[in-house]
């Protein structure tokens, strides 16, 4: 899998943020993608999406299910959240648009890097 990311620690609070998008490209011209959105901490496995490439354009669209805690009553919460990643997919980088749940996260560049953020060593 090719690996872009734009995810970094913030100096003052030592929180991980960003977004990271793992893409295996198959002939047919369909891509498995793993989009991992990290908001404090790098917790969590990647939202399996599937998606489509052609020449360099990709497009990936499918539902992210968020199985959460609620506290203090500790009962489990379900929230689905649709997803969709449009933009241009080249050797060193993804530039285009992460929507989530219709949060337009407006244009944003990933770079390509050697593995995720949680398989680094």
């Amino acid at each position: 899998m090719r690996v872009y990311s734009n995810a970094y620690v913030h100096e003052e609070t030592g929180d991980l943020l960003g977004y990271e998008l793992a893409i295996k490209q198959h002939r047919d011209g369909t891509v498995e993608a793993l989009l991992y959105v990290f908001e404090g901490s790098a917790v969590g496995d990647g939202i399996d999406l599937p998606g489509h490439i052609s020449g360099k354009d990709l497009t990936i669209a499918g539902n992210w299910t968020e199985h959460l805690i609620e506290y203090p009553s500790k009962k489990e919460v379900v929230q689905t959240h649709v997803v969709r990643i449009d933009g241009t997919l080249g050797e060193t980088s993804f530039f285009g648009n992460i929507k989530i749940a219709g949060l337009d996260e407006g244009k944003i560049k990933l770079r390509r890097v050697n593995c995720i953020w949680t398989c680094k060593p």
